[in-house]
């Protein structure tokens, strides 16, 4: 099911993502549901890689590709 959400833009910001959409060779409602879907899920990403930065701080071992396949087939 498809949901209509209002987006308020001045003139500039809509003929800016107007002109990309058209670069793209898409809609404007597909140019902004993919860059704010892009956006979240870099967000997402980053918030991973932040948490494992942090536990490998706490605990620094690190394991070969070798070892991590050695792992997995026991």
């Amino acid at each position: 099911m498809s949901v209509t959400i209002t987006l308020r833009l001045d003139e500039a910001e809509k003929a800016l993502i107007a002109e990309y959409a058209k670069m793209r060779g898409i809609g404007i409602s597909e140019t902004l549901r993919k860059a704010i879907l892009e956006k979240i899920e870099d967000e997402i990403d980053l918030a991973a890689a932040e948490k494992a930065y942090a536990e490998y701080q706490r605990n620094p071992i690190v394991y070969s590709l070798e070892e991590v396949n050695a792992m997995w087939d026991d």
